[in-house]
């Protein structure tokens, strides 16, 4: 998703621009924290404590020179609106957020007032059309059989989440005026990996395997994540 990420920062803005980022869900900060080492102005929001906490510690533990170009919110990503003006930001991040979330479209619509025109917005969600690849990999029959007519999984956390079809996503960025630009899949093969699995000695091969199947039908379609990029008119 990182090289998915940068290769449409590469391609909307010029080399050297130093962008105003919004990572909101930003969990433990793994993303906002690159994207300030590469020299970007980047605000975090997070509403888990335990999360924001592990992410000002991280902070902490940089130079000063990205320190400061870094400010980190603990709030709802749903009150865009309360801490940030329209057209704040020219790329607005929220990854795995959506799926804890039951009525994504205000979210998804305050996110792209934030962004400014022409700016990029990145979303990762769960595919909602292809909840019963996991279980029919694992030979959970039945499990398998009942994902094919429903958006709702309950996750490896043990919690009840939904998931997000590409076709309706799509709908709503075009209704907010920040219509898909692209899209990739993400973790077509490694989805069934167990917690904890080891990294293997090869793993240049597998992202590089992950990253061409991503891109490239019908592959990308069967993925348990999408990453979608809309971009605001």
């Amino acid at each position: 998703m990182t090289r998915q990420l940068d290769e449409q920062i590469a391609g909307r803005f010029p080399v050297g621009q130093r962008l105003r980022v919004l990572d909101v869900g930003m969990g433990q900060g793994t993303q906002a924290l690159r994207l300030a080492r590469l020299g970007h102005h980047v605000t975090g929001v997070e509403q888990d404590a335990t999360m924001i906490a592990a992410a000002r510690e991280a902070v902490a533990r940089e130079p000063e020179g990205i320190r400061e170009r870094v400010r980190l919110v603990q709030g709802d990503g749903r009150d865009t609106g309360v801490h940030f003006l329209p057209g704040s930001f020219d790329v607005v991040l929220c990854h795995g957020v959506l799926m804890y979330v039951e009525e994504p479209d205000p979210l998804v619509a305050g996110l792209a007032r934030v962004l400014a025109p022409g700016g990029l917005l990145s979303l990762l969600v769960r595919n909602g059309d292809a909840l019963a690849m996991r279980p029919g990999l694992s030979g959970d029959w039945s499990s398998a059989l009942a994902a094919f007519d429903t958006t709702s999984y309950r996750n490896r956390l043990g919690l009840d989440v939904r998931a997000d079809r590409l076709a309706a996503l799509t709908a709503t960025l075009d209704g907010i005026a920040a219509p898909l630009h692209a899209w990739y899949g993400v973790r077509v093969f490694t989805d069934t990996a167990a917690d904890g699995a080891a990294v293997p000695d090869d793993l240049e091969t597998l992202l590089a395997v992950e990253e061409r199947a991503g891109r490239t039908d019908p592959y990308r379609g069967v993925a348990a994540l999408l990453h979608l990029c809309g971009v605001r008119g």
